[in-house]
């Protein structure tokens, strides 16, 4: 801060010297002019005379100035600027520190910093005052690792597969303010992707797991069509979860009674078919 005072200093200081230079001049060609031209003389030693109030005005803000530089740096506030420098870290890392602030204290401290690659970063820092640092860093990971999903959703993926379908899980990551590991919020396809690379159980295999039948399985067990298992489904009378992204269902295996008794609706519909059409 004293460098950059003197710094501004001396601009301001120029500012006097040029006002000097044009009252010096101003006086040679008053002194260089013909006494007998009285109309040349008078307006030469007014611009003298005006050439003067400038170079006196200019030396008294100057020292105005020179006055308030030095007293807004007075004993406190060096002492305070000189206990930054014992708490480095502190003002570092301090939040309300802008990085434009942190720059400029790199600027400062640093000469330069030389890296090269070998088992590990190797990191050269040679600072202002000619100390040389040398520091060892873990090489960085690649993109392939950093944007892996982190453990914890991947965990949450696998428990909410048990009990919901992807569209489900979906919202339900984004709800919690979850990320992919790329950090774009959840798709059906990411969630597919992550259970696919992470070697997760799929949701049909979870639901076949469990005893669940399929389309044609369930049809074929109760005699029905396909399109009947699907309007039955729809209405409620049997029960099927979503196995994938692809909205097909697995459905739970009736029961002998349950099996009855949709039959006997089947055929209650045909007969009212009939008679409709006599």
């Amino acid at each position: 801060m004293e460098i950059r005072l003197e710094e501004v200093d001396r601009l301001r200081y120029q500012v006097v010297e040029r006002a000097q230079q044009e009252a010096e001049l101003a006086r040679r060609r008053y002194l260089r002019v013909d006494p007998d031209n009285r109309l040349v003389a008078d307006q030469l030693e007014a611009d003298w005379n005006a050439k003067l109030r400038e170079l006196r005005s200019a030396q008294e803000q100057y020292q105005q100035q020179k006055q308030n530089a030095r007293v807004s740096l007075h004993a406190a506030q060096r002492e305070k600027i000189l206990a930054l420098a014992a708490d480095f870290s502190g003002v570092w890392n301090n939040p309300n520190l802008p990085h434009r602030e942190r720059k400029r204290m790199a600027h400062l401290l640093l000469e330069d910093v030389t890296l090269r690659k070998e088992r590990m970063v190797v990191v050269e820092v040679r600072f202002k005052g000619g100390a040389l640092r040398t520091l060892e860093l873990p090489l960085p990971l690649p993109f392939c690792v950093l944007s892996r999903t982190r453990p914890e959703v991947v965990e949450a993926i696998d428990t909410l597969l048990d009990s919901h379908d992807y569209r489900e899980i979906v919202d339900i990551l984004n709800a919690r303010g979850l990320r992919s590991g790329d950090g774009r919020a959840f798709n059906v396809s990411i969630v597919g992707s992550i259970c696919v690379k992470s070697g997760l159980k799929t949701r049909r295999q979870r639901l076949r797991e469990k005893g669940l039948l399929t389309l044609k399985e369930i049809a074929r067990k109760i005699g029905v069509k396909a399109l009947r298992i699907i309007q039955w489904r729809q209405e409620g009378r049997v029960i099927g979860y979503r196995s994938n992204y692809r909205n097909e269902y697995l459905y739970i295996e009736p029961t002998s009674e349950q099996i009855t008794v949709l039959k006997r609706a089947t055929i209650d519909a045909r007969k009212a078919i009939a008679a409709d059409t006599r």
